[in-house]
């Protein structure tokens, strides 16, 4: 049936050594550094840098940027791990580690030239920096085409003005990958992507989110005042901004599956322990049908969410064309993200309500899964454009 979806489908089910050694340190990772101060981090909306450059000691900041430039050199298969093996334990991390790897990182890795990928990629790899990525804007989400940050070529210098929301990174980020607008509103050609680095004059935060979840991952307006730029600092050609945001776009989509596939995984776990756990008119509630039907559904879905993940991973690890499968995989995933938290609050009870157990904050982390990085009404105008034009 896999195989129907995609030409040509080689991805393999075996698990690699470079897998289990990654699932295996990503594991141990979260258990020692994350796992006891989830709600604290969470409750106080701190953004741990410190744990982001300790995963940047372990390669896992440049999980796919080539040993050449400080990373780690690993395919899809692996960044699904490292994402998904966080994202069972916090969220947050998940997103941030998330964003940074497919975002910043990856645009730059995919469409800097050799100068700018020596200059940035060894940094970001290792956390010494950590990284933005700005598209989004207050009045431009899904319709990016009409942004209104601009910039302005004047002599060997850009000059941008304009502000992002909802950036990740926004405050904390040490440079960022700005998408700004060079020429035609609402032209697929008047947009262009350039680097901003932290401490640049006229490059300032803003208004600092405070959100429902994912409150561990900084989320802020990032705001350009005549703020100047090397030419140098321009991605590719000028007004090939759009383009690239795309195809960064569909990795990153893979991403958030892989965000939503682990905070799924979390709720579910958490789940199936309690139900064992849990005794009521004299036996586990598990025993129930009710409960029993609520752990099949989960477990069904959570395998189905996985297997597109892993097909879109494949695609991409190849130089295939996924742009249906990844917003496939990011539709269908959140959304799974989403029924799961919820049925497993259900299945907790009252004490799914409280902050004691770790299933209300799998419930407000998940929601964010089905709206960043392109809606799941956005992934529907994907993957209905991609299946009548095929």
């Amino acid at each position: 049936m896999l195989e129907t979806l995609s030409e040509p489908m080689g991805y393999s089910f075996s698990v690699s050594e470079n897998q289990m050694m990654v699932r295996s340190m990503v594991k141990d990772f979260a258990e020692k550094h994350i796992r006891e101060h989830v709600m604290e981090w969470d409750e106080a909306q701190i953004f741990p840098v410190e744990v982001f450059k300790k995963l940047g000691e372990l390669g896992l900041m440049g999980v796919l940027v080539p040993e050449t430039y400080g990373g780690s050199g690993f395919g899809y298969q692996e960044y699904v791990d490292v994402i998904v093996g966080i994202s069972k334990v916090c969220g947050s991390i998940g997103l941030s580690l998330a964003a940074h790897n497919s975002l910043c990182t990856g645009h730059i890795l995919a469409f800097g030239n050799e100068e700018q990928k020596a200059k940035w990629l060894p940094k970001l790899a290792t956390a010494e920096w950590i990284g933005a990525w700005g598209l989004t804007e207050a009045n431009t989400g899904s319709d990016a085409l009409r942004m209104m940050t601009t910039a302005r070529l004047e002599g060997d210098e850009y000059v941008i003005n304009g502000a992002k929301n909802w950036i990740t990174h926004g405050n904390s980020g040490d440079v960022a990958v700005v998408m700004v607008r060079t020429g035609e509103s609402g032209s697929s050609k008047g947009i262009s992507a350039i680097v901003v680095e932290r401490g640049t004059p006229g490059f300032s935060a803003g208004k600092k989110e405070n959100k429902l979840g994912m409150r561990a991952s900084e989320t802020t307006e990032m705001i350009f005042d005549n703020c100047r730029v090397p030419k140098e600092n321009l991605l590719g050609v000028e007004g090939e901004g759009f383009k690239q945001a795309m195809k960064v776009l569909d990795g990153g989509r893979i991403s958030i599956a892989a965000l939503s596939l682990g905070i799924a995984k979390g709720a579910y776990e958490a789940a199936v322990a309690y139900a064992k756990e849990r005794h009521q008119f004299g036996q586990p509630i598990a025993n129930f049908q009710g409960i029993s039907f609520k752990l099949a559904d989960m477990a069904t879905e959570i395998e189905a969410a996985e297997l597109l993940i892993r097909q879109a991973a494949d695609l991409k690890n190849r130089g295939l064309k996924m742009t249906k499968e990844s917003a496939m995989a990011k539709y269908f995933a959140s959304e799974v993200a989403v029924k799961a938290s919820t049925e497993a609050v259900q299945i907790f009870g009252g004490y799914g309500y409280t902050k004691d157990f770790p299933v209300e904050k799998f419930y407000r982390d998940s929601k964010l899964c089905t709206i960043g990085e392109g809606t799941s009404e956005i992934q529907k105008i994907v993957i209905a454009r991609e299946v009548l034009n095929a």
